[in-house]
């Protein structure tokens, strides 16, 4: 009968179709991606995708040099007009300055134009915002809800694909906040019980032993009830099932420890400054700035008055180191902002914890005042 059951068992397995194996594929797939390097991979993946979709709709490559070709003739124009009115008529004071007055504001209204829909940012100053790393850091910045707002989409089809892109990944970075910061809560809380309860906690250490020393009596009542045939067979299964259970204390005891709010505070606050610190030295900012970029950025707020690679358009910084300084600098704020994130992510968990044991404990205090007091 086995032979015949393992035989059958073979062949069904053996009789599954294509569209079966496909669909036994699709299932280890979509599994895959909702794991933890899986969900990784997926936003960094979706972010990828979103640039390299940003750089077909929105890339300046060849607008960016008629753009500036336009703004140049416009103010060649009006320097021909004024210069025209200047010299060539005979005009009072009052009128001369109402005529400049018109083509000036011509002129200004044109540049501001060039600004709004083309992201114009002066002669000598056009850097490609649509590269690759600057299109990487749009996407993230959609999906974390930064918004910059130094670099928007100008084009009907790029903003459609902005909504778009961003009602799928919204959702899917805060899938990704959550999971990482639960892995990283979970292995930091590890790390500090290890450390607490085997170097700096006495009372704990204490416990322990107490702990020990009750479950050894339990033993020593165990066999001592054994040999003197007090115990009988059921008793010694509901005593091993206590002794199971004092056994176990000692893994709820690390479970117990919680992370304490301050130790958070002081990780986020390190984090903080670090980032304030390399981006002052990197964008030649002051360290508040920094602090307050890296603030604004992580809480995503996002004001867009402090962006990565402001510093890197101006006219002395033109040519292809400046290019390549202006990549890196977005490719290590994405990296930042990632990183930082699900660090802040798995602070907030870990001061939750924390919250809810004080909680709890207060509870359990008064609970047992009320007792005392019936």
């Amino acid at each position: 009968m086995e032979r015949k059951r393992s035989s059958r068992r073979y062949y069904n397995k053996r009789k599954k179709t294509w569209t079966q194996q496909c669909k036994d594929y699709l299932r280890q797939f979509i599994a895959f991606l909702f794991s933890n390097i899986g969900i990784i991979c997926l936003v960094v993946g979706y972010t990828i995708a979103g640039a390299f979709m940003f750089i077909f709709i929105e890339g300046t490559s060849g607008n960016a040099v008629a753009v500036s070709e336009r703004v140049k003739a416009n103010r060649t124009g009006t320097a021909s007009r004024i210069w025209d009115l200047t010299c060539c008529n005979e005009y009072c004071e009052e009128q001369w300055r109402m005529e400049v007055q018109v083509h000036l504001k011509s002129f200004q209204s044109h540049v501001i134009e060039a600004v709004r829909n083309f992201s114009y940012e002066g002669e000598g100053k056009e850097m490609n915002r649509w590269s690759f790393s600057g299109s990487f850091l749009y996407s993230l910045s959609v999906i974390t809800t930064i918004g910059y707002g130094n670099v928007t989409p100008r084009t009907l089809l790029g903003k459609l694909a902005t909504i778009l892109y961003a009602i799928v990944g919204m959702p899917l970075f805060l899938l990704y906040l959550s999971n990482i910061g639960d892995i990283l809560a979970k292995s930091f809380k590890w790390i500090y019980a290890k450390c607490c309860l085997c170097r700096g906690c006495k009372k704990r250490r204490k416990r322990m032993l107490v702990i020990q020393r009750k479950e050894q009596w339990k033993m020593d009542m165990r066999d001592f009830k054994l040999n003197t045939g007090v115990l009988t067979e059921g008793e010694e299964s509901d005593d091993e099932g206590t002794t199971d259970g004092s056994s176990s204390l000692s893994f709820n005891d690390m479970q117990e420890v919680t992370v304490p709010i301050s130790l958070c505070l002081a990780i986020m606050v390190g984090y903080v400054s670090g980032g304030a610190v390399l981006f002052s030295k990197w964008e030649d900012w002051e360290f508040f700035d920094g602090s307050y970029f890296c603030f604004i950025s992580l809480s995503t707020i996002g004001f867009g008055d402090f962006v990565p690679g402001g510093n890197m358009t101006d006219p002395g910084g033109t040519g292809s180191s400046s290019i390549k300084s202006v990549e890196l600098g977005f490719i290590l704020c994405s990296m930042y902002l990632m990183l930082g994130m699900a660090l802040i992510a798995m602070c907030f968990n870990l001061m939750q914890q924390d919250v809810v044991m004080k909680i709890r404990t207060c509870t359990d205090i008064l609970r047992r005042i009320t007792r005392c007091k019936n």
